[in-house]
């Protein structure tokens, strides 16, 4: 699709909503998507909706290898800087990105039972997901890993956050927890673990031996993925946990 090819003279086929209707959001381009927001194009440069989307993303292209990197945290005001978007389209693509953060981080039900990572991950997200910061944070669960609650016990810099054993330990006894599930969030987006992860995980399993609360997983998050220790590393076959 060209810059300057009105929707309304597409092929219906090939118009983004009626291709959102036929193959589902997940098919369309990020320009597409940012067409269905914008509605229309702009008319001094002669760009249609789409055309206006891919200008969108490729300025913002240039402030970042990953335009999507920018959009997750992009202003009103940052947009209106782009000819062509006004209050009206900056303030919808600000909502629809704020929509789809709160739709991912939607927090279940109080006492859900936890029965996977991706489990957790839910739970944990509105937390840790999206922050700029580093946070960790505990999962509290009963003897049925029902969940108790959650607490953020550390907020750090940009790249690191300080957890120490005797606080998290400390807080699950204090809340009257069973088991726990620890995890913390990597601002960059890059969901590997370090090897000071690796070593605060290894003590938390042996501290969880000698106290009888089993550590259940170490996850780290970040924008959208996550990863979890207990599947990657064979930590809890060292220090088997129940």
């Amino acid at each position: 699709m060209g810059y300057n090819v009105r929707i309304a003279d597409m092929p219906a086929t090939e118009r983004p909503r009626e291709r959102m209707v036929a193959c589902g959001a997940n098919h369309l381009a990020t320009a597409e998507l940012l067409a269905i927001l914008l509605g229309t194009g702009n008319r001094g440069e002669n760009l249609s909706a789409v055309g206006l989307g891919q200008k969108i993303l490729r300025q913002l292209g240039d402030r970042n290898p990953d335009p999507l990197e920018v959009l997750r945290t992009v202003s009103p005001q940052e947009l209106m800087q782009i000819p062509g978007i006004g209050l009206a389209k900056a303030t919808a693509i600000v909502a629809a990105i704020e929509l789809g953060k709160r739709a991912f981080q939607t927090r279940p039900a109080e006492r859900q039972v936890i029965e996977d990572p991706a489990t957790a991950t839910a739970y944990l997200s509105h937390d840790l997901m999206w922050q700029e910061a580093e946070r960790f944070a505990i999962l509290l669960l009963d003897v049925r890993n029902r969940v108790l609650g959650s607490q953020v016990l550390t907020i750090g810099t940009a790249t690191e956050t300080l957890a120490h054993p005797p606080d998290i330990f400390r807080e699950v006894i204090r809340q009257g927890a069973n088991r726990a599930i620890v995890a913390h969030n990597h601002p960059t987006g890059n969901v590997s673990p370090s090897q000071q992860d690796l070593d605060l995980t290894r003590r938390l399993l042996q501290i969880g031996q000698i106290l009888s609360i089993p550590i259940l997983d170490h996850l780290i998050l970040g924008h959208g993925n996550y990863a979890s220790l207990r599947k990657q590393t064979q930590l809890w076959q060292e220090f088997p946990q129940e």
